[in-house]
């Protein structure tokens, strides 16, 4: 690989490079750039997005016989002329589309010199930009007018590394009379039985191939067919009388089953393979009006779903890094999270089959976004072509997997659209409303009619409607992070939330490794680079002035932004779980992170988890109690996520911070399957006589939910005192906290002890005499080290500031 037409600082000549990968990996690999997610290196690297590279590289000649031989790309990326012996022979525009070139007479020689010649990514969007000017968009950079993951060019949780390279695998093929193309298999289910409408795509070497016969697989039975001399598709029906279905998580197993198309010239011989798994189930969104507005409720075979959700952005700015490994671990921890729903957002990419493979597994159900965020996207014919094109292929990719159960038609355009000042800069020019009320529905009714579309998120349904109205389809709450205290998500009465979070740091050993010890300061430079949010220190910084008295140390300051992003999402979650059935999905902005960084994730770049997952996990748990403002008052809810009835007792008390029950009320509840119970709470229990010093607390079979009065600069916490007691065992550290004091958010930041190191459980709450215990996956000797700050904190520490050291 080496550049070409660069025009900025590089003396790069040749280097080897890695299939799949691309242009900054290669670099790293051969010590000719820094790893641009440490420190400020990004800067450094800006110059490889503007330049053009080669990949070369020999191939030994092949003869084919009677047969044909492609030279098969999964993904350029983007712009790219491919050259065999120094013919031009094919060449794509999008990184989203696989490029298929016949080079069965371009092999003549026993070696051949393959060339892929790649324009610089910036040189070409700012071609297209000049042509008809620049489209609004967040960032001002030039990223409509091309088909590339928008997050390259920057986003507010991401550097801006514009990539380049060949970053899908590529390999030869050789095929003789006809292959099998494509295979869409329709899936449905009626009255109890499973159809599947296989809809098989072939390439024939040449259109008076013969007959051909087709087999279909499924359950133990096969159906065949043949297809006539010039057919180039066939569509074969097939029925189980009575498939086990696929079910998301909580609601019953993600049934599969196997269905294996073979490919079979005249005489029998096999020509070509398909195999996939696929799912019966039925999927639909029920948007009917009613007397709130509009709801937007996913059905998985007839059943409501309560989404609990995370957003979902490419997990490393080079995708080639990251493969099943890496997507059974970050699914399996948004499982571990109690999230059922992962919405794959369309500033990044149409995932991969392994994603959704995993996903099919796991029950996790998918919304894939189309590829628009957050901009004005022109409507040239060039530009329509390629979305066309990039649609078709990826939509017939993974219409086979049964947890993709709806599309959204972009982020945030139509939104944008409305109300971030596009229309005096866009004048009477298109600004990409063909792509999601025409071209997509139109291509989705022809592939993938049973999979709901929705236009964009958000969206209300109609035209007619803002498109972020939240008594109306999908919503996404910002005000709360841009502006308002996250208190205020309790003003919102949403019928699905699909983006809404806060923001935090990574975790300590995730920033020391990308910024190094000496810039572990809030005010560091260096930190600052990694917080790529708009005036997002400052936003920090309200947070912790909100709630706390003033931050004056690294360790205090990084304990309090991650401790109210986990209050954040907490308030939020469980207060639109408490709206249940208005309410019927919150989708958490964001679950991963591509890099280090202060950003919304709640499981930073390295894998570690912030407390925010903590907290995710017990608001999405299948049920838990909370304590809501209502009607003046307080009132206690009981959320019920299960098929099962749930009846408890339970005291709710008014305590001091010293564990003395000030007023109490029983209850007994009763929680339908699927449904929330409300019970007003007494006037005894709402009313504090010392504000500072008490706080409501519900107990029910290992769950707990507590209510203050004030926020936490305002409470007269008590100097943290516990005993601790830790036991060293073979695969880790048990450590038992018995509190002395009452004890706040109680929290083991493990990793500060060992890098590697996992805890069980985060921000516990204890009263006077209560004891929790903590396990701790690790290979450290040095089990004292966990039960002693900085490892082990309470949010009563934040109260104390500087009298603690």
């Amino acid at each position: 690989m080496k550049p070409r037409n660069s025009s900025e600082g590089s003396d790069v000549e040749t280097v080897s490079a890695s299939v799949p990968g691309c242009v900054h990996t290669d670099l790293m690999a051969s010590g000719i750039i820094p790893d641009p997610y440490l420190a400020d290196n990004e800067t450094l690297t800006s110059w490889i997005g503007h330049s053009g590279w080669i990949y070369r590289c020999e191939i030994p000649g092949l003869n084919a016989a009677d047969g044909r031989t492609d030279l098969v790309f999964e993904g350029l990326d983007t712009f790219a002329e491919v050259r065999l012996n120094g013919t031009l022979i094919g060449g794509t525009t999008s990184m989203f589309t696989t490029l298929r070139i016949d080079v069965t007479e371009h092999l003549p020689l026993e070696s051949n010199l393959l060339e892929i010649r790649f324009e610089a990514p910036y040189a070409k969007a700012m071609a297209r930009q000049n042509a008809i000017g620049s489209m609004p968009n967040p960032y001002d950079e030039p990223y409509p007018h091309v088909r590339k993951t928008a997050s390259n060019f920057g986003w507010d949780w991401g550097p801006t590394l514009v990539t380049a390279g060949i970053w899908k695998p590529v390999y030869l093929e050789t095929w003789a009379a006809a292959r099998i193309a494509s295979v869409i298999p329709t899936v449905t289910v009626d009255d109890g039985a499973g159809r599947v409408s296989a809809q098989v795509n072939l390439q024939r070497q040449s259109p008076s191939a013969g007959e051909l016969h087709v087999e279909i697989s499924l359950d133990g039975r096969t159906f065949s067919a043949a297809v006539a001399g010039e057919e180039q598709s066939i569509t074969i029906p097939i029925e189980l009388a009575s498939p086990e279905l696929w079910w998301p998580r909580g609601y019953g197993e993600p049934n599969t089953y196997s269905l294996v198309v073979s490919l079979l010239s005249a005489n029998g011989a096999m020509l070509d393979g398909w195999e996939r798994q696929i799912g019966f189930r039925t999927v639909e969104i029920d948007a009917t009006p009613d007397g709130d507005g509009s709801p937007f409720t996913i059905l998985v075979n007839g059943v409501p779903i309560f989404v609990k959700g995370a957003n979902w952005i490419p997990d490393d700015c080079f995708p080639a890094r990251v493969g099943q490994a890496r997507y059974v671990d970050r699914l399996e921890q948004a499982v571990a999270a109690n999230v059922n729903f992962v919405r794959v957002w369309g500033g990044g990419n149409y995932e991969s089959d392994e994603f959704f493979d995993i996903a099919d597994q796991l029950g996790i159900l998918v919304a894939q976004d189309f590829l628009f965020a957050c901009a004005a996207y022109p409507e040239t014919a060039e530009l329509l072509a390629e979305v066309e094109s990039e649609v078709r292929e990826n939509v017939t990719r993974l219409s086979s997997h049964p947890s993709l159960v709806l599309w959204f038609g972009g982020n945030e355009n139509m939104w944008g659209y409305e109300d971030w000042e596009w229309k005096p800069v866009l004048g009477d020019r298109k600004w990409g409303s063909k792509y999601y009320l025409d071209l997509l529905p139109s291509l989705l009714s022809e592939l993938d009619p049973t999979r709901p579309y929705w236009p964009n998120s958000p969206y209300s349904g109609s035209p007619d409607v803002h498109p972020n109205d939240p008594a109306h389809g999908s919503s996404h709450v910002w005000d709360v992070w841009n502006t308002e205290d996250y208190g205020a998500y309790r003003n919102w009465r949403p019928r699905f939330v699909a983006e809404f979070g806060y923001q935090a740091p990574a975790s300590y050993s995730t920033l020391l490794e990308a910024v190094g010890g000496e810039e572990l300061r809030p005010e560091s430079p260096i930190l600052q680079h990694h917080q790529k949010a708009l005036d997002g220190e400052a936003k920090l910084q309200r947070g912790l002035d909100d709630h706390f008295p003033p931050i004056d140390s690294f360790d205090d300051w990084l304990f309090a932004t991650q401790l109210n992003q986990a209050r954040a999402i907490t308030t939020g979650i469980e207060h639109f779980r408490a709206l249940q059935p208005l309410c019927m999905g919150t989708v958490l902005w964001q679950l991963n992170d591509c890099w280090p960084a202060l950003s919304w994730s709640v499981i930073d770049s390295a894998a570690r988890l912030k407390p925010s997952w903590y907290a995710l996990r017990r608001a999405y748990a299948e049920r838990i109690i909370t304590i809501q403002p209502f009607e003046g008052s307080l009132a206690l809810v009981a959320i019920n996520d299960s098929d099962e009835h749930w009846r408890f007792e339970t005291f709710v008390r008014r305590t001091d911070f010293a564990g003395s029950v000030l007023a109490e009320q029983f209850f007994e509840i009763h929680v339908g399957p699927r449904s929330n119970s409300r019970v007003k709470l007494d006037s005894v229990l709402c009313g504090a006589e010392n504000p500072t010093r008490e706080l409501v607390v519900a107990d029910t079979g290992g769950l707990r939910a507590t209510w203050f009065f004030q926020n936490d600069k305002d409470l007269d916490y008590p100097t943290p005192s516990y005993t601790t007691t830790m036991t060293q065992e073979e695969t880790g550290v048990r450590v038992n906290v018995t509190a002395n004091s009452f004890l706040r958010d109680l929290a083991i930041f493990a990793d500060r002890v060992d890098p590697k190191a996992t805890v069980d459980d985060m921000l516990v709450t204890l009263l006077p005499g209560e004891h929790s215990t903590f396990f701790i996956h690790t290979a450290s000797n040095e089990p004292e080290r966990f039960g002693r700050a900085p490892v082990l904190r309470s949010a009563n520490d934040l109260k104390l500031g500087s009298r603690k050291q």
